[in-house]
C-alpha cells in the first residue's frame, strides 16, 4: 500500500516510473490520478505525459488491453496523442491474439497517425513495420520500410521477420547480406524464417555461420535462448547424427555459459532429445531444472508418449497434478497419445470428457484425432466413426487419416472405402491416400479397386514418395 503524499502531475510521473513492475501500485496510483483529477485537461503537455507514461507501464507490467483502453480515455480527455504514444499503443495491438482484429486496428491508427502527423517519426514507422510483420502484412510491411529515409537495424531486423514469416527467404537473405551492420536479432530472424518455411538444414547452416562469424568469435555478439531454440526445433526435424551432435553442442555451451537452464531453453532440450528418442537426456535435464513450468511437464509427457513409455507418460501427468500445476491444451495432446498408444480406451475417454468439465479446456481437433486414434487403435472403428460425426466442426484429414490407418490395419474395407473417398476430396493430391486406401483394398483381395487406385494416381501425375532408411 502507498503511503507517500502526492501533490503535483509530476510527482505522480515519478513515482510511475519507480514502480511500473508492480501491478499492485500501478493500480494505486492510477486510482489516485483520477481522484485528483489530474488526467482531465489542465496543462496539456503534462496530460499527454502522464498518459503516455501509463499506457506504457501498464504494457510493461502485460496488461496491454489496458493500455488500450486508455488510450480511448487519453482521446476522449483531448490529450493529445504524440510520437510517443503510437509505439506503445502499436505493441499492445501486437500482443492481441486475433490477427484479423489487430489488422484493422492497425490500418486505422496509420490513419491517425497521417492525421496527427506523427508518422514521419522513424520510431513510430517501425513500430507499424514490427506490427505489420507481425500480422504477416508484408506489402504493408515493405511500404512502410521504403518511406524511412535512413532505416536503423530495427527496421531492418523487422523487415527481416516480414519476410521470413511470408516464406520470402530469397529477399530475407538479399537484405540480410546487404545489411552494413547485424545484431543477434539479425541473425536469429533468418534462422526463424528458414524454420518456418521448414528449410531446416538451411537454418542449421546459418546458424553454423553465425557462431564462425568474428563478432560472436571475439564475444561482441551472444546467440540469445531465441537462437538456440530455433535452431533446436530445426535439429528435431532433421533427426540425422550431424543435428544430434549440434543439439548436445548448444546443450554444453547452455551449461558453461549459463548458471541454470532456464524453462525457455530447458524446455525446448527436452523436446529435442524426446524427438530423437535420447529420453535418458531428456530426463536429465528435465531433473536439473530449478523451476519447471507446465511446458516443461508436456515436454516430458509428450516425449515419453512418442517413444514407447505410455505409463511412465501418465505417472508424469499425476505427478504433475500431484504438484497443483494445471494441465493445458497441449498437456492433453500428450496424455491422450500415451492413452492411444497404450489401447487405454475408457482412461482416455474419461481425461478428454474431463477436459471441459474439470479444466474448462475446450477440446480441438487434435484432441478429436487422438481420440479417434484411442478407438482405432483398439479396434472400435464403429464407435471411432460416430464419434468423428458427432463432432462439433467439420473434421480434418488428420483425423480421417487416424480413421483409415485403423481401418487398414483391422481390415474394415466398407468404412475404409468410405472414408478415403472422404479424404482424396480434401486432399486429391497426398499420395499417402491413395496407397493406404490401396492397401486395405488389396489386404481384401479386391485386387481391382486397388489397380483402379493405382491408376488414378497415374492420370492425376501423382507419384509415391520413396521410402529411405536412416542408416543408409
Amino acid at each position: 500500500m502507498l503511503k507517500v503524499r502526492l501533490s503535483s502531475p509530476e510527482q505522480f510521473l515519478q513515482l510511475l516510473q519507480c514502480i511500473n513492475k508492480y501491478s499492485d501500485q500501478v493500480k494505486q496510483v492510477h486510482s489516485l490520478l483520477i481522484t485528483h483529477g489530474y488526467l482531465l485537461i489542465t496543462n496539456q503537455w503534462i496530460n499527454t505525459l502522464l498518459y503516455n507514461t501509463l499506457i506504457r507501464t501498464y504494457l510493461n507490467i502485460s496488461r496491454p488491453k489496458t493500455s488500450l483502453v486508455l488510450f480511448i480515455h487519453m482521446l476522449h480527455d483531448q490529450a493529445l496523442p504524440n510520437s510517443h504514444t503510437f509505439p506503445s499503443v502499436l505493441k499492445a495491438i501486437g500482443s492481441l491474439s486475433q490477427s484479423h482484429s489487430i489488422a484493422c486496428m492497425g490500418y486505422s491508427f496509420n490513419a491517425q497517425c497521417v492525421k496527427r502527423g506523427v508518422l514521419n517519426d522513424p520510431f513510430v514507422r517501425t513500430s507499424f513495420l514490427s506490427l505489420y510483420s507481425h500480422i504477416g502484412d508484408t506489402k504493408s510491411a515493405h511500404k512502410m520500410f521504403d518511406e524511412i529515409p535512413q532505416p536503423c537495424i530495427v527496421s531492418c531486423n523487422a523487415m527481416l521477420d516480414a519476410f521470413g514469416k511470408s516464406g520470402d527467404m530469397d529477399l530475407a537473405m538479399s537484405m540480410f547480406l546487404n545489411m552494413p551492420k547485424r545484431d543477434v536479432y539479425s541473425w536469429t530472424s533468418v534462422i526463424n524464417g528458414y524454420v518456418h518455411d521448414g528449410c531446416h538444414s538451411e537454418a542449421i547452416g546459418i546458424f553454423t555461420k553465425m557462431m564462425a562469424d568474428e563478432d560472436v568469435f571475439h564475444g561482441f555478439l551472444r546467440p540469445t535462448e531465441a537462437t538456440f531454440v530455433s535452431v533446436l526445433s530445426s535439429c528435431s526435424n532433421l533427426g540425422d547424427g550431424y543435428a544430434l551432435y549440434l543439439g548436445k553442442q548448444i546443450h554444453g555451451y547452455m551449461l558453461r555459459n549459463e548458471e541454470k537452464l532456464s524453462v525457455f531453453i530447458g524446455t525446448a532440450l527436452i523436446a529435442f532429445y524426446g524427438k530423437l528418442g535420447c529420453l535418458s537426456y531428456a530426463f536429465q535435464v528435465f531433473n536439473t531444472m530449478a523451476m519447471k513450468k507446465v511446458c516443461t511437464w508436456n515436454a516430458m509427457i509428450c516425449s515419453l508418449a512418442s517413444n514407447g513409455e505410455e505409463t511412465e507418460a501418465l505417472d508424469m501427468f499425476k505427478m504433475m497434478r500431484t504438484l497443483g500445476l494445471c494441465p493445458n491444451e497441449v498437456t492433453f495432446v500428450g496424455v491422450l497419445s500415451a492413452c492411444a498408444r497404450a489401447k487405454l480406451v475408457d482412461l482416455g475417454l474419461e481425461l478428454f470428457q474431463s477436459m471441459s468439465h474439470d479444466f474448462a479446456i475446450i477440446p480441438k481437433m487434435e484432441h478429436y484425432g487422438c481420440v479417434v486414434d484411442l478407438l482405432g487403435r483398439a479396434g472400435l472403428l464403429k464407435e471411432a466413426y460416430a464419434f468423428v460425426k458427432s463432432m462439433p466442426f467439420e473434421t480434418d484429414a488428420s483425423v480421417l487419416g487416424a480413421l483409415l490407418g485403423a481401418c487398414r490395419v483391422h481390415g474394415a474395407v466398407d468404412l475404409g472405402n468410405e472414408v478415403g473417398r472422404r479424404l482424396l476430396e480434401l486432399q486429391p493430391d497426398h499420395c499417402g491416400r491413395y496407397v493406404l486406401l490401396s492397401s486395405i483394398y488389396a489386404g481384401a483381395e479386391i485386387w481391382d479397386r486397388a489397380a483402379a487406385l493405382r491408376k488414378a494416381m497415374v492420370h492425376a501425375g501423382i507419384q509415391k514418395v520413396p521410402a529411405f532408411s536412416m542408416a543408409d
